[in-house]
């Protein structure tokens, strides 16, 4: 039996010495010995040889990787679990690069990796908020000051769009955080998130833009007067959705340093399913995402999707 109270990286290597133990361990925890077949649930299930096992409706064989993060991977399993742990319990992520060294892979390889692992992450970044959310919008990248003279963009001050990415948070107060890149911060690009992921019942807070003018209409809504140099009014602020987009910038600036739009979200989701499992152990958030590794990113996706 597998001891699964790993306390640091030593007792994941130590509990899983070979390739046949993660093996038996994911068996473990996607069928509990109720085989099911990725490519019809009802169909019986032969065993076959080499941890391989046969669909009788479809004649297609499978194991326990196929349909997963792991599918078609040269990587192993160890090498995965030890990139999972990593990524999930430092605070403000692993680069490809240092991964890459810790795992001893090359850097492309580590870079697909954490893609892959990013993908399912989107499982914590869902769900009805209630009770009191805090709501606030923040901008990624266009920092002109960090550029050379001649790669400056011009006008992108503010909440220019030409070198930054919107992205709209959503917090309950002691509960979890919905976080969406958006196409703007205008009320029409507002509005659904919020309807989306806040119960009707909520009370919402946010600051005096312009973009959360429809949210009246629907909720319980009250605002701070930021441009009045007003941050609190007793229980009226947004003081913690502000704390999680610090954590989110320092993560990406002192770890990440950039990330392009078409990538943002995977980033996003990765920030929020570390904020949203904060209470859980690292041993229970490895096993959390390891329940959750339904979702194959190909390299082809990755690049030209």
């Amino acid at each position: 039996m597998i001891n699964t109270q790993f306390k640091s990286l030593i007792d994941l290597v130590t509990a899983f010495p070979t390739e046949q133990s993660c093996i038996d361990y994911l068996e473990q925890l996607r069928w509990n010995g109720n085989v099911i077949s990725p490519y019809d649930p009802t169909s019986v299930v032969y065993k076959c040889k080499n941890n391989k096992y046969r669909c009788k409706n479809t004649l297609k064989t499978f194991n326990v990787k196929t349909g997963t993060l792991f599918d078609n991977t040269k990587v192993k399993l160890i090498k995965w679990f030890m990139a999972i742990w990593l990524v999930t319990s430092h605070k403000k992520g692993i680069s490809s690069l240092q991964l890459a060294k810790d795992i001893n892979v090359t850097q492309k390889t580590a870079w697909f990796m954490l893609q892959r692992i990013r993908q399912c992450f989107g499982i914590e970044n869902d769900g009805e908020l209630k009770n009191e959310v805090e709501i606030d919008e923040t901008f990624v990248g266009g920092k002109n000051k960090n550029r050379h003279a001649n790669k400056k963009v011009k006008n992108s001050q503010g909440r220019s769009f030409k070198d930054k990415t919107p992205v709209i948070g959503m917090l309950e107060r002691k509960g979890k955080v919905v976080a969406r890149k958006i196409q703007s911060t205008a009320v029409e690009h507002i509005t659904p998130q919020v309807i989306q992921n806040v119960h009707r019942e909520a009370k919402v807070i946010t600051d005096e833009w312009c973009g959360y003018s429809q949210v009246s209409r629907v909720y319980d809504h009250a605002f701070v007067k930021h441009n009045e140099g007003e941050y609190v009014n007793g229980r009226i602020y947004t003081n913690t959705i502000e704390g999680f987009w610090g954590i989110l910038k320092r993560g990406i600036v002192g770890i990440y340093h950039s990330i392009s739009r078409k990538h943002l979200q995977r980033y996003v989701d990765e920030f929020v399913y570390r904020y949203n499992t904060r209470h859980r152990s690292e041993a229970e958030r490895f096993n959390t995402f390891l329940n959750n590794i339904q979702y194959r990113l190909k390299y082809t996706q990755l690049i030209y999707g």
